[in-house]
């Protein structure tokens, strides 16, 4: 289970999927692929990956769904 507020993921796990993401992205852009492999390494909603990409200014790219 999440441990969230309003704003999605709060404390430790919260600086933790900012981490991952950060060392995951490259150039500002982190694949659609890789965010559901964090998605499925960090046991978070796929969601709480996307919520803190925007927070971090870091694009989707790649996305399986042709979305981005």
């Amino acid at each position: 289970m999440v441990l969230k507020d309003k704003e999605g993921a709060v404390g430790d796990l919260r600086e933790t999927i900012q981490e991952a993401v950060r060392n995951a992205a490259v150039g500002g852009r982190l694949s659609c692929e890789k965010a559901h492999e964090l998605r499925t390494k960090l046991d978070v909603p796929l969601q709480e990956i996307g919520r803190i990409c925007n927070e971090l200014n870091i694009r989707i790219k790649d996305c399986q769904l042709g979305c981005f």
